[in-house]
């Protein structure tokens, strides 16, 4: 099933949430924004920068989504298992399914020792790859947006936990989900460890996504080095069983924000995606 998000910048490109012609310009100084009365003079981030709407978009889709899910679509609603989340550069291996279904049994099997453990992360960004030593190994660490952030799959408990934590999420100043799931690691969601398999399952297909700057897009050559190094391992793919190598214990600090995310019409948007229970929708 496709779903649109319906609050998009292309749907909105001259009101908010997209960019209106009214909306103070990110480098204007708050002096000059309020003498010219724009929308959001009086509403810069902590670096003192005014929102803009392809940045604000990412953590506003990330939520709804999650939101339409496991609230408006019908199917869905009496749903505990995992979610996966992948984005539409991002490659997976065989076994992704059936390793996600290994976690989770390892997670039910060690409850007492992973009692905080509220996501499973599938991928990692390390750039060698032993699947001979490392193909059924898990390591139970902490939530960290630098490293984790690639293919993560968690079930509706953590939603639940999310939305207890709206407040927190939607007003913390940074435009990205991953960096304000770690401050509700901090301050709402305590110890929220990650079951992260050490031997990656998601690979990232380039340098095409959102962030890469001035690098040359080349995403069929790497589709042909992943296709290899996956026919190389394909033996120790679908492992027949998994274990916990290690654990990290100590906690991660809250994270400075990166800005963005200081508009009230961001904040009061990203609220009433977590706070809409009431389903009007019936897909």
């Amino acid at each position: 099933m496709q779903i649109f998000f319906p609050l998009s910048i292309q749907l909105h490109p001259k009101s908010f949430p997209g960019d209106d012609p009214n909306d103070c310009p990110r480098d204007m100084t708050k002096e000059e924004a309020m003498k010219k009365k724009c929308n959001n003079a009086a509403f810069p981030d902590n670096y003192g920068h005014y929102r803009e709407a392809k940045y604000c978009q990412m953590k506003h889709h990330w939520l709804w989504k999650l939101h339409h899910v496991y609230n408006n679509v019908h199917v869905m609603r009496s749903y505990k298992g995992q979610i996966l989340l992948l984005e539409e550069d991002y490659y997976v291996t065989p076994d992704i399914i059936h390793i996600i279904q290994m976690v989770q049994n390892l997670r039910e099997k060690d409850w007492n020792d992973c009692k905080e453990c509220k996501i499973i992360a599938i991928g990692n960004y390390d750039e060698h790859h032993n699947f001979g030593v490392n193909a059924g190994k898990v390591e139970v660490v902490n939530w960290d947006a630098s490293r984790l952030n690639r293919g993560i799959a968690f079930n509706r408990d953590l939603w639940e936990e999310i939305k207890i934590c709206a407040k927190e999420f939607c007003n913390f100043d940074d435009y990205n989900y991953d960096w304000t799931l770690q401050h509700l690691s901090s301050k709402c969601i305590p110890q929220m460890k990650v079951l992260q398999m050490k031997a990656t399952r998601v690979f990232h297909m380039g340098d095409c996504g959102f962030h890469q700057k001035g690098k040359k897009c080349q995403p069929e050559k790497k589709k042909k080095n992943i296709d290899k190094l996956v026919v190389v391992n394909k033996d120790h793919l679908f492992p027949n069983t998994l274990s916990i190598s290690s654990y990290t214990s100590l906690p991660l600090q809250d994270p400075k924000p990166n800005g963005g995310w200081s508009d009230p019409r961001d904040q009061h948007l990203c609220l009433s995606f977590a706070k809409n229970t009431t389903d009007k929708e019936d897909t």
